[in-house]
């Protein structure tokens, strides 16, 4: 792992793991075409995987920052609806959603977890998915209404669209802000409700998947100023992102994010198809 490459590594992570692109496409194309142009021949696959765990760590902070009254209102009034044995606060339905939500994911990634790892290996299938992401970002464009909240119906479609998400390629934040404005909701509402049900699943992503694969005794041998650089990175970038993105959302559709979306798509393909033979 080089400097370089981790800045460039945490900017991506930071920017498009909030916006409606993919961060893991993105992060295959960044890979792919910096051992392309740099030569960097040797890969440590525990350096990648320790590494990844810490710029999602970063954007998990930032998320954690951006929504921190949130969280704070939230915790706080749940803890009052246990001591008065009210559950049909808004926060304590939010929780519950969260919670639920968390559990369809996880699900949903452990049954597709082997497909999954066959694909991060073949970047233009993730050319492919990302277009599909484009698309459905448009579609759910046209589909938009924003005159519903949000209910156990939605919650259980928007946390299956975060599960199928798991393929790179397939933006995360895009299929379920994509799929909350499908069910009605108004697109800063299901943003912020993409944000917050993304804690717990960046967390278990994070950590408790990539831990279970890494030998610890490696670390040494890591380039540890490479990676915490990336870290501090994601974190920064993924903090600003976030907050620039909710405020765009109020004014923007999810088109402009489709369009990238195919013109990425279809660059990145035609760069592995004739320049780049993984």
């Amino acid at each position: 792992m080089q400097t370089l490459q981790a800045v460039i590594t945490g900017s991506i992570q930071g920017l498009s793991e909030f916006l409606p692109i993919s961060s893991s496409a993105h992060i295959v194309f960044s890979n792919s075409l910096y051992n392309l142009f740099v030569n960097n021949a040797e890969i440590n696959k525990f350096e990648e995987i320790f590494f990844d765990i810490c710029v999602h760590f970063g954007t998990l902070l930032a998320v954690l920052l951006y929504f921190y009254n949130d969280l704070k209102h939230i915790l706080k009034e749940f803890i009052k609806s246990l001591k008065e044995k009210k559950y049909s606060s808004n926060e304590t339905k939010l929780l519950f959603y969260i919670f639920l939500s968390t559990i369809i994911t996880g699900v949903i990634g452990i049954i597709l977890k082997y497909p999954v790892e066959m694909l991060v290996s073949n970047p233009k299938f993730v050319c492919i998915l990302l277009f599909i992401t484009g698309l459905i970002l448009l579609l759910s464009e046209k589909a938009y209404r924003g005159d519903k909240d949000i209910n156990i119906k939605s919650v259980i479609l928007i946390s299956i669209a975060q599960g199928l998400a798991i393929f790179p390629g397939f933006s995360r934040s895009g299929f379920t802000i994509a799929t909350a404005l499908f069910c009605g909701m108004e697109r800063v509402k299901a943003a912020r409700f993409s944000f917050l049900m993304s804690i717990p699943v960046i967390f278990l992503a994070s950590f408790v998947y990539p831990l279970m694969e890494l030998d610890f005794s490696k670390i040494l041998q890591f380039n540890i100023t490479a990676i915490i650089t990336g870290t501090i990175v994601s974190f920064v970038v993924g903090y600003f992102c976030i907050k620039y993105f909710m405020k765009l959302l109020g004014r923007l559709s999810l088109k402009i994010f489709g369009y990238y979306c195919f013109l990425a798509s279809v660059l990145m393909f035609l760069l592995f198809q004739f320049v780049y033979h993984h």
